[in-house]
C-alpha cells in the first residue's frame, strides 16, 4: 500500500514548520514485519507502546495536524533506491569530515536525551558529498562507540537527490560492522503511522526571510525500558531498543549540536548550514534554539554553558557563534559556512 500526502503544518510566532510525503516513497507494511525484527537480537522483542513523555516548549498556538497515513496496525517504511549506499564515513578510513558543533565536556555527567529546535535549509550538494545538521548521543570507547544520530541531511549518496531528508544513524561498534542510516539494518522499531524516517521537507528556511522553517527532535532514554525514543514535536516516532547497545543503556556520556559535512574526490567539501558563515541574525543564519538535555535524573532542562565546549575544524571553511540563555529562545547558536577546500 503506498502512502497519500502527508502534511503536517506547526506554527509558533513567527517560526513555521512543514512537512510531508511523496506518494512513491513509502510502503505500509504490518507493525510486526518490519525490518527491526529481523534482528538477531530482536526476535522475542515486545513492541512499547506506552512513553513516559514530557513537553515543555510552548505550543500554545500550535495548528491542528492534518494527515493520512498508515492504517492501523502497519508503519511506513522508505522504500530503498537503488544504488544507494548505507556506509558511514565516520572513521579513520573516510578522511575528509567537518565537523562545526557543541559538545558536552566529559565531566563524568550521564545524560538521557537530546533536543533543540533545528532550522531547515536547503543546499547544493555533489554526489559524493553530504551536509547535516544533527545532533549525537554517544558512549563507549571509540573502537565500541555506541552512538545514536538525527536531524536533517542532504545526501545524494543515500537518498539519490539532494533534497533536506529527516535523517536517523545508529552504530554499537564503531561504525565497524552494526547499524546504518534510518531502517536499511534491522534494529530502529517504528511505532508511528506517519512517514517519518527520511521524509523530504518541501519547505526550508529562506536567506534574510521574515520566518525559519524548522523541526523539533528529541531522543530520550526511556525511564521503564531502557529503549531511546524518538519524538518529533508530540509524536513518538518509534525507538531503538535497548538491546542493541552496549554502553549507550548505561546513558551517554557525550551529547553534540550541530553540522557535520563529508568531502567530495576532488577535495572540495560541501556547504554547512545554510552555506553562509553566522551572524547574530536568525533570518541569516542556520540555527540552534532551545537546546535542551535530559539530565542523568530524566529531566529536560537547558544545557549549561559551564558543561560544553565549542568546536569548529576550518575556520576559512565553517564557524559558529554561541548566543548562550536568552528567555525568547533559550540556549542558542549558530553555525554554518560556504566549504571549499577545507582540507581533510
Amino acid at each position: 500500500m503506498a502512502l497519500h500526502l502527508l502534511l503536517v503544518l506547526f506554527s509558533y510566532m513567527f517560526l513555521t514548520q512543514v512537512v510531508e510525503g511523496n506518494t512513491d516513497d513509502f510502503d505500509c507494511v504490518d507493525i510486526y514485519k518490519q525490518p527491526a525484527f529481523q534482528h538477531p537480537l530482536l526476535k522475542r522483542h515486545k513492541i512499547q507502546e506506552i512513553f513516559n513523555l514530557d513537553d515543555n516548549l510552548d505550543r500554545k498556538n500550535e495548528c491542528k495536524v492534518n494527515y493520512q497515513s498508515c492504517s492501523k496496525g502497519t508503519v511506513p517504511i522508505l522504500k530503498q533506491r537503488n544504488g544507494t549506499e548505507s556506509i558511514h564515513l565516520d572513521t579513520v578510513e573516510y578522511p575528509g569530515q567537518h565537523f562545526s558543533t557543541i559538545e558536552t565536556v566529559l565531566d563524568g555527567s550521564i545524560y538521557r536525551g537530546a533536543e533543540a529546535r533545528i532550522s531547515l535549509h536547503s543546499l547544493t550538494v555533489q554526489n559524493n558529498q553530504y551536509s547535516k545538521s544533527q545532533i549525537w548521543l554517544e558512549n563507549g570507547p571509540r573502537n565500541e562507540l555506541n552512538s545514536i544520530q538525527f536531524g536533517w541531511a542532504a545526501h545524494p549518496r543515500l537518498y539519490g537527490d539532494t533534497r533536506t531528508r529527516f535523517t536517523i544513524y545508529w552504530t554499537a561498534d564503531g561504525y565497524k560492522n552494526t547499524g546504518c542510516y534510518n531502517i536499511q539494518c534491522p534494529g530502529f522499531v517504528i511505532v508511528t503511522r506517519i512517514p517519518w524516517i527520511g521524509i523530504a521537507f518541501p519547505r526550508t528556511s529562506i536567506y534574510g526571510g521574515n520566518k525559519t522553517i524548522f523541526f523539533t527532535p528529541q531522543v530520550f532514554q526511556d525511564g521503564s525500558t531502557g529503549n531511546w525514543v524518538l519524538k518529533i514535536f508530540s509524536e513518538v516516532i518509534g525507538y531503538w531498543p535497548k538491546e542493541l547497545f552496549t554502553h549507550l543503556n548505561k546513558g551517554a556520556y557525550l551529547i553534540r549540536f550541530g553540522g557535520n559535512t563529508f568531502i567530495s574526490p576532488d577535495g572540495i567539501s560541501p556547504p554547512m548550514g545554510n552555506g553562509y558563515f553566522p551572524v547574530v541574525d536568525f533570518q541569516k543564519s542556520s540555527h540552534y534554539m532551545h537546546v535542551k538535555v535530559k539530565n542523568s535524573n530524566y529531566q529536560l532542562v537547558d544545557i549549561e554553558d559551564s558543561k560544553t565546549r565549542r568546536y569548529s575544524d576550518s575556520y576559512q571553511c565553517y564557524r559558529l557563534s554561541y548566543w548562550g540563555y536568552f528567555k525568547s529562545n533559550g540556549v542558542s547558536f549558530s553555525f554554518g559556512g560556504p566549504g571549499g577546500d577545507c582540507g581533510t
